[in-house]
């Protein structure tokens, strides 16, 4: 890096915490003042890293993001709050940001961020007692309840990520605390009713069917909303149960640590007591979100997640182990080209009783990677002209790495029966003559992802299931330009 990511100023809350209360095993930073001093030279270095308007930069010089600005600045504020830090130059700093804040937007609907936003625009109104920090964090809340389907998803990108809904329902959840505003009460049962499909039976917690392909789990929010709502302590149970028998997302690298730190010593301090039922009461079900495109059947001792909305993505288990991941064929041709049937996209579905179908068009993957020369011109670019238009430069970066997607002339269909075991059957059939676009390799992936997302493509027990190698069909596919091979999943 050529210049400081304000993210990782995210930092200051968990040491903010250690210091406030003594956590078991945390007697050397209880009270501890060289604990203090650091949340503070945190805090200054925020605001010193910070551009003259008080936004900050992520993974580019001038990038001004939302997101590394919100985060940092929640963990700043809530440390100030915390602590009684009442230090103008700091207070000075909340305030410039806040106000960058309240006349800056970004591109892309992220549901998250614009949450986060509205936490730490009432922090600073917590903390300054100022009406303009209050009324830009309700117009933030009005913006992202308007976002939530009516299926209890809010949009991140293009659709509904089960990970960042975590992070939503969190700071909903957080925002409630503080303000008391029970307008938020039903919305947050709504989003925990959706999570509470995607925490599985073995504990782990969503995956590569969401559209931005997440593991995230936040605790805290749930914590929160147990004492009002059993099922949100529910899904933190089934969680607690993936930490101890190691079925959780691992996604403790540098960047994304101080993310889960702060907030799993908040669920700590925020642990209700009072806990009731459990997931697993839950019988036989069949649940179709339409909207979000994901399709969920628990029968017996099998759970099934579909994604239509990714042509086909599957995660299922047995008992409570897990049993099968598939994202869906992936293909290489003889261009050298990439191409795949799980991009976000509107999908021909058949749903019948023991049966669905979910048939498209292959994708052509994008593999955007710098070379020294692309570098420089990026860095010239941001230096330039990009500094004065930041979310231009988002605009594209999101089209090129994320949304932007490019049909392949290939069908595909894909058909799961459920029995006693699952049957698979994939489909395959050229609408092109093209030689650029006939198959050469081909396979069923359990973990190949194709657009950018900082947290996906995280560890879990999961992505280290075998891929299915369908090669040896490809010869009847060029002769008959067409393919069809069954597998059968056991519930072993």
């Amino acid at each position: 890096m050529d210049f400081p990511s304000g993210m990782y100023q995210e930092c200051v809350l968990a040491l903010a915490l250690v210091y406030k209360f003594n956590f078991p095993g945390g007697d050397v930073y209880y009270n501890n003042e060289r604990i203090r001093e650091l949340v503070v030279a945190g805090i200054n270095y925020a605001d010193k890293s910070s551009h003259k308007d008080g936004s900050t930069d992520d993974y580019y010089p001038y990038e001004r993001a939302l997101g590394a600005s919100c985060f940092p600045l929640l963990a700043c504020t809530e440390s100030c709050i915390l602590l009684n830090i009442r230090d103008e130059k700091i207070l000075e700093f909340f305030k410039r940001r806040g106000r960058w804040l309240i006349n800056h937007n970004e591109s892309g609907k992220l549901s998250n961020h614009q949450v986060l936003c509205a936490l730490c625009l009432y922090n600073i109104h917590i903390i300054t007692g100022e009406k303009e920090f209050l009324e830009g964090a309700k117009k933030r809340i009005e913006l992202v309840l308007s976002w939530q389907s009516d299926e209890g998803w809010f949009q991140e990108y293009e659709g509904a990520d089960p990970g960042y809904q975590t992070f939503t329902i969190d700071f909903l959840a957080k925002y409630y605390q503080k303000s008391k505003d029970h307008m938020l009460l039903e919305p947050l049962k709504s989003a925990i009713d959706f999570s509470s499909y995607f925490a599985h039976p073995d504990g782990s917690y969503g995956g590569e069917y969401g559209s931005r392909n997440t593991f995230n789990f936040y605790p805290h929010g749930f914590e929160i909303m147990g004492r009002i709502y059993p099922l949100a302590t529910q899904i933190t149970d089934r969680f607690l149960y993936s930490v101890r028998n190691r079925k959780r997302a691992y996604i403790e690298d540098e960047r994304i640590f101080f993310h889960t730190v702060a907030n799993y010593l908040q669920a700590y301090l925020d642990y209700n007591e009072a806990r009731e039922g459990s997931l697993d009461e839950r019988g036989a079900f069949v649940k179709h979100f339409q909207k979000a495109g994901i399709y969920i059947r628990k029968e017996k001792s099998r759970y099934v997640i579909i994604s239509f909305a990714k042509g086909g993505v599957i995660k299922a288990f047995s008992s409570e182990k897990h049993l099968y991941s598939d994202n869906g064929l992936i293909a290489r041709l003889k261009s050298g080209r990439l191409v795949v049937t799980h991009h976000f996209d509107r999908y021909k579905i058949e749903i019948s009783d023991n049966r669905v179908e979910v048939s498209g068009s292959f994708g052509l993957v994008k593999l955007k990677l710098p070379t020294p020369f692309k570098f420089v011109l990026f860095r010239i670019g941001l230096l330039t002209l990009g500094r004065f238009s930041s979310n231009l430069v988002r605009t594209l970066l999101q089209k090129m790495l994320i949304t932007g997607k490019k049909r392949a002339p290939i069908w595909f269909k894909r058909t799961f029966v459920f029995g006693d075991s699952i049957k698979i059957i994939d489909e395959v059939k050229y609408l092109s003559k093209e030689t650029d676009f006939k198959i050469e390799k081909l396979y069923a992936g359990v973990d190949h992802t194709s657009i950018y997302v900082v947290m996906s493509n995280t560890y879990q027990e999961s992505v280290l299931k075998k891929w299915f190698d369908l090669s040896e069909f490809i010869g009847e596919l060029n002769e008959k330009n067409y393919m069809k091979v069954e597998r059968i999943i056991e519930n072993n």
